[in-house]
């Protein structure tokens, strides 16, 4: 059994649900593995709330909804402040670091900031920024191989987005961690 959860958060318009589509499509149709994926909006579309939860296991899921994230992706202050304290001791917690700022609370878990907003504008379209965020958690997490993102990403966005949006991922990926 090789269970992983993760909990993607921001605001719409960031393309957290996106980004958990990308990863269970990576996970399922790529690495071959089972995958879940449910998401979650505030009331208002764009800018409000909005997460999405990724849950990957070798084996069949039973329960589609992360419970504890061995994951947290964060694209927003709020969404931090938010799930961050669900965090497990010893979980990853990855995050914009332009526009995020986390408090440990007192727990142990592995911090990685990434200013996915100024790289995805420095390759002329800050929508991609999500994208950047896949490349760093490829580095960062072997949970889903980095071919199989690659190939999940260049089968969801439009054709003639691919070859900026793999950019965006390999920019990610060859951030380096700190």
């Amino acid at each position: 059994m090789n269970l992983t959860q993760i909990k993607i958060g921001g605001f719409g318009g960031q393309g957290v649900i996106m980004t958990g589509i990308i990863l269970g499509k990576a996970a399922s149709i790529y690495d071959k593995m089972n995958a879940t994926m449910t998401r979650s909006y505030g009331p208002e579309a764009r800018g409000g709330a909005c997460s999405a939860q990724v849950v990957l296991d070798t084996e069949p899921i039973a329960y589609p909804y992360v419970v504890k994230p061995d994951i947290l992706i964060v694209m927003s202050q709020e969404a931090c402040d938010r799930y961050s304290k669900d965090l497990p001791d010893g979980a990853v917690l990855l995050y914009e670091s332009d526009l995020v700022k986390p408090k440990t609370n007192g727990k142990s878990f592995q911090l990685y900031g990434i200013p996915t907003t100024r790289i995805a504008e420095d390759l002329g379209n800050r929508v991609v920024q999500n994208i950047v965020m896949l490349g760093y958690l490829a580095k960062i997490s072997q949970a889903i191989s980095k071919k199989a993102i690659e190939e999940a990403i260049k089968n969801s966005v439009p054709k003639k987005t691919i070859e900026l949006n793999v950019n965006a991922f390999e920019e990610g990926f060859n951030y380096e961690v700190k």
